[in-house]
């Protein structure tokens, strides 16, 4: 088995310091117009969440950040090396006239591993997992509904952890971490393949008949 330590660059947390360079400065979180909404979702290292979710018909952005923790402001070093409360998260705007929370939920569920309590395939620690952060009281019962869904399902390998954590805020991660896929594709696809996320999700997933597939134009 992988861990921390023999992935090296290969963990999300290859180095929790800034490159040279780097614009360390908060991203901007984007106000959804008033015909969008917002997801927060927790699904460890957040550059490969916030891919996953990029690739789903009716997402309009994503802005890797943190949610969980009491903490204000944290930095990226704070948080991966687990001195918050937070975890990894990704701020999802979406078109409900295209696709609906529970259908967002859907495609999250099968880009993670509902069944880890420890971290994400080869991130480890508390601050890399998943959780589900509704916004308003309609989300919160959808989340609880889409999370007995899976859990009654019976195609995963193990019981579900994923928390469901309302009132929290969304704290936007510095500037460099963001659509970190397509401005530092090879370092990320080494970091990806590397970690194995991608063979694994297929391992847990592979009871499930239906794979989730990108919604029609």
């Amino acid at each position: 088995m992988l861990t921390l330590v023999s992935l090296g660059l290969f963990a999300c947390i290859s180095s929790a310091a800034p490159p040279p360079g780097a614009d360390v400065t908060p991203a901007v979180v984007p106000t959804p117009d008033k015909d969008q909404e917002v997801a927060v979702l927790a699904g460890g290292c957040f550059w490969c969440l916030e891919a996953d979710m990029d690739k789903l018909m009716g997402v309009v952005s994503t802005t890797s950040g943190f949610a969980g923790g009491p903490e204000e402001h944290p930095t990226y070093e704070q948080v991966s090396h687990g001195d918050t409360g937070h975890t990894e998260a990704v701020y999802v705007v979406y078109d409900p006239q295209i696709v609906t929370y529970l259908q967002v939920l859907d495609w999250y569920w099968h880009h993670i591993d509902p069944t880890d309590a420890g971290g994400q395939f080869c991130d480890r620690g508390k601050q890399y997992r998943t959780a589900i952060f509704p916004q308003n009281d309609g989300q919160l019962a959808a989340a609880k509904a889409s999370l007995e869904l899976v859990t009654t399902s019976g195609v995963l390998p193990g019981a579900v952890t994923t928390e469901i954590v309302a009132g929290q805020t969304f704290w936007p991660a510095e500037k460099y971490h963001q659509d970190y896929a397509q401005n530092n594709a090879a370092h990320y696809q080494r970091y990806r393949t590397g970690c194995g996320r991608d063979d694994k999700v297929a391992k847990i997933w592979a009871k499930l008949l239906r794979q989730p597939q990108p919604l029609p134009h």
